[in-house]
């Protein structure tokens, strides 16, 4: 079982904010015992990025967001500044598998805890590195967030409403998608350290960066551009490759109307009562991509005539993809989301039940209890610390 897959694993986590954490957060779900290291009396960044906040009886409070992406860690509180923390910090390296950092390129190794140094205490680690721009190269000193990386890689370039129509303008995506694509991106790279330390017996350095990953993640887009020598525009709700595929307004609302092929369109047409599919503008997807502006007013005159529910079974029985746009509260309200088990509670001893989203690698299973993300742990050295177990 996947939950299990890491059993035994330690990981000794210095990363804040969203990308590393989302990626030790997918080791820990996945078995890996995780020591998350935090800023003695503030912790993580995050703990304060709110409101909202979950508040516990005696007023200590935790952000919504740092509890999105630290499930099933446990927290010290350390200042490696401290020689004496930073011994106690090095030993948890020695016995450890994985170190996951996001520090500035050369911020740890004033201190003695760059991957050089420390694979002489710990030749087996596995020592991942999180930043902006990746270890070497001309912007490999600066600093930089999710939100910067969204413009500079490309996505806002051809994110957002066309030219010419009103609030035409780049945009961002909702969430932090490059910070999360990181944290994907490492999760599979320190996964496949480990398969091949298991061949090799030795550890490596991980340098994933947050740029070369937005640049990466432009998928096709990226290969239209580089096929056709044209960077792609901004379309708004529609595809740059399939028409119709965008959202589409009904009587009493909007649906996202996704056509994947020309069968799919001619039964479209065939139910709106349409015969666009025999016009040779219209006919393939190349064509109804090029003549797209003539094809939407007369596509919209005709979904506006259908209420969403009836027209999404009709769009059901005639094969065709289509969605809802739900807003957070339907989402989990959702048949599919409740049967999937999306949902789940935990119980925080200092911040009592707590709702969190299902890890999708991960199946519920009533032998393995979820665990809740960790309250701000006590001193390392002043205290007795936990083991990693």
């Amino acid at each position: 079982m996947l939950a299990n897959a890491l059993s035994g694993v330690r990981v000794v986590d210095l990363s804040r904010i969203l990308a590393g954490p989302w990626c030790t957060q997918n080791l820990a779900d996945l078995g890996a015992d995780v020591l998350k290291i935090e800023r003695p009396r503030v912790g993580d960044d995050t703990r304060s990025w709110g409101p909202p906040f979950v508040v516990s009886e005696t007023g200590e409070q935790v952000s919504a967001y740092f509890l999105s992406c630290n499930r099933g860690k446990h927290s010290v509180t350390l200042d490696f500044a401290r020689s004496i923390e930073r011994e106690w910090l090095i030993q948890q390296i020695r016995d450890a598998d994985v170190l996951v950092e996001n520090y500035k390129v050369g911020d740890l190794a004033r201190y003695g805890l760059d991957f050089e140094t420390m694979a002489k205490v710990n030749p087996r680690l596995i020592y991942l590195s999180v930043t902006g721009f990746g270890q070497s190269g001309p912007f490999a000193h600066k600093p930089g967030y999710d939100y910067i990386f969204q413009g500079m890689g490309g996505l806002m370039g051809y994110t957002g409403i066309p030219d010419g129509e009103e609030g035409a303008g780049p945009l961002r995506a909702g969430v932090a998608v490059v910070d999360l694509m990181t944290g994907m991106y490492a999760t599979s790279s320190v996964l496949a350290a480990i398969i091949q330390r298991a061949r090799t017996g030795t550890g490596q350095h991980l340098d994933i960066a947050l740029f070369d990953v937005s640049v990466a993640m432009n998928a096709n887009q990226g290969a239209n551009y580089l096929v056709s020598g044209q960077s792609p525009k901004r379309t708004g709700n529609a595809h740059p490759n399939l028409a119709p595929y965008e959202v589409v307004e009904c009587a009493d609302g909007y649906v996202i109307l996704a056509i994947g092929n020309d069968k799919q369109f001619a039964s479209f047409c065939a139910l709106m009562g349409m015969q666009w599919h025999l016009d040779p503008k219209f006919a393939s997807n190349a064509g109804r991509l090029t003549n797209m502006r003539e094809l939407r007013p007369l596509l919209g005159d005709a979904v506006k005539r259908w209420c969403t529910t009836p027209l999404g079974e009709a769009l059901d029985s005639h094969g065709i993809s289509w969605g809802n746009i739900h807003t957070m509260e339907q989402v989990f309200q959702h048949p599919q989301v409740i049967h999937r088990q999306m949902l789940q509670t935990v119980e925080h001893p200092t911040f009592g039940t707590l709702k969190l989203v299902r890890n999708p690698m991960i199946w519920p299973n009533k032998q393995i209890t979820v665990q809740p993300p960790p309250a701000l742990g006590p001193s390392a050295v002043e205290n007795a610390a936990p083991e990693l177990t």
